[in-house]
C-alpha cells in the first residue's frame, strides 16, 4: 500500500512540507470565494461609485477563510466516514497519504472559522448586524457540506448550495457592505458566477462518480450518468455565457462585458477533458480547468466594470 500511495503522489506531484498545507486549502477551489467578492465590489464601484479597501479586504478574507475550511471539513468527515483512501484523487491527501492527524485538521478548520467570524464582526460593525446573522448561516451550511447526519455534497443539491452561497448571496454581501442595499441588477449579474461555482462542484461530482456511488452518495452526476453529466456541464456553460450576453444587450452588464467570452476557450476545454474519461486521475485536469473558468471568468468581468468606469 505505501508504494502504491509514493505512486498516487508522483502521479499527482505531491510534495511534503509546505505544499501539504498548502495542498489542504484546495487552492484550486478558491476561486469560488475571492472572484464573488470581486464582482460584487467592482459593481458597487460604478454604480455607488463607492468603495472602502477595509471592508472589501475583509470580506475578501473571510471569505477564503470560510472556504478554506469548508474544505478542511470535508477532508476530515470523508476520512472519518471511510470515503477518503490512499488513492483518492482530488483530496488534499493530508490525512491518508501525508499523515497529518485528523484532529489537527479540524482544528484548523475551526481556527479559520474563527479567524473569519472575526472579520465578520468588523464587517458588521462597520455596515449592519444582519451580515453577521448571514454570514453564520453560510458557516453552519459550510460545517453541514460535509458534516451532519446528512451532508449536503451527499445529496443531489450540491451543486446549487454552492452556487446559491458562493455566488448570489457572497456577491449580494459585498455589494451591500459597500453601498448599504442590494439592487436587482446585482442578483441578475450574480447567476453566471453562481453557475460557474456549481459547475466546479458538479466537475468534481463527475470526477469522483464511481467512488461516490459505492458510498451511498446521490450527486446529480451519480443520478443522470458520467455522459449526461458532461453534457449538463456543458449546458449550464452555455446558459451562463448566454445570460452574461443578454445581459449586457439589457444594458445591466456594461459593453466591455463580452470579454468575459473569452472565457468560453477554457470552459470548451473542460468539456474536452471530461469527454471519454472514466479514470478520476485522468479527469483531474478537467476539474482544475473548471475551476480556471470561473477564474477567468470572474476576473474578465470585474476588469470590464473598470473599464467602462474608467474609459
Amino acid at each position: 500500500m505505501k508504494d502504491k500511495t509514493i505512486d498516487i503522489k508522483e502521479a499527482l506531484n505531491e510534495r511534503d512540507g509546505f505544499q501539504v498545507w498548502w495542498r489542504l486549502l484546495r487552492p484550486h477551489t478558491l476561486t469560488a470565494s475571492f472572484i464573488p467578492v470581486f464582482v460584487g465590489t467592482m459593481y458597487a464601484l460604478v454604480t455607488d461609485d463607492t468603495f472602502h479597501l477595509g471592508l472589501f479586504i475583509a470580506m475578501m478574507l473571510a471569505s477564503i477563510l470560510i472556504q478554506a475550511a469548508t474544505n478542511m471539513f470535508n477532508e476530515y468527515y470523508d476520512y472519518v466516514l471511510g470515503l477518503d483512501t490512499e488513492d483518492s484523487v482530488g483530496i488534499g491527501g493530508t490525512i491518508v497519504r501525508d499523515g497529518i492527524k485528523p484532529k489537527t485538521v479540524l482544528n484548523l478548520a475551526l481556527i479559520f472559522f474563527g479567524i473569519a467570524i472575526l472579520f465578520g464582526i468588523y464587517i458588521s460593525a462597520m455596515t449592519s448586524w444582519w451580515i453577521a446573522a448571514i454570514g453564520a448561516v453560510s458557516m453552519l451550511i459550510g460545517y453541514l457540506y460535509t458534516g451532519g447526519p446528512i451532508p449536503i455534497a451527499y445529496t443531489p443539491f450540491g451543486e446549487i448550495t454552492a452556487g446559491f452561497l458562493m455566488g448570489t448571496v457572497m456577491i449580494g454581501i459585498s455589494y451591500y457592505i459597500q453601498t448599504a442595499y442590494v439592487s436587482k441588477a446585482i442578483i441578475f449579474i450574480s447567476i453566471p458566477i453562481a453557475i460557474f461555482i456549481g459547475a466546479i462542484l458538479l466537475s468534481n461530482n463527475i470526477r469522483d462518480l464511481d467512488n461516490d456511488k459505492l458510498s451511498g452518495r446521490k450527486t446529480i452526476a451519480i443520478l443522470i450518468g458520467r455522459k449526461n453529466a458532461i453534457i449538463f456541464l456543458a449546458l449550464l456553460f452555455s446558459l451562463a455565457y448566454m445570460l452574461t450576453i443578454v445581459f449586457v444587450v439589457k444594458k445591466t452588464l456594461p459593453f466591455w462585458s463580452l470579454l468575459t467570452l473569452v472565457s468560453g476557450i477554457k470552459a470548451a476545454e473542460v468539456i474536452a477533458k471530461f469527454r471519454g474519461k472514466t479514470e478520476p486521475l485522468q479527469m483531474m485536469p478537467g476539474m482544475v480547468a473548471t475551476g480556471q473558468t470561473n477564474t477567468v471568468y470572474g476576473f474578465l468581468l470585474g476588469i470590464s466594470l473598470l473599464l467602462s468606469k474608467f474609459i
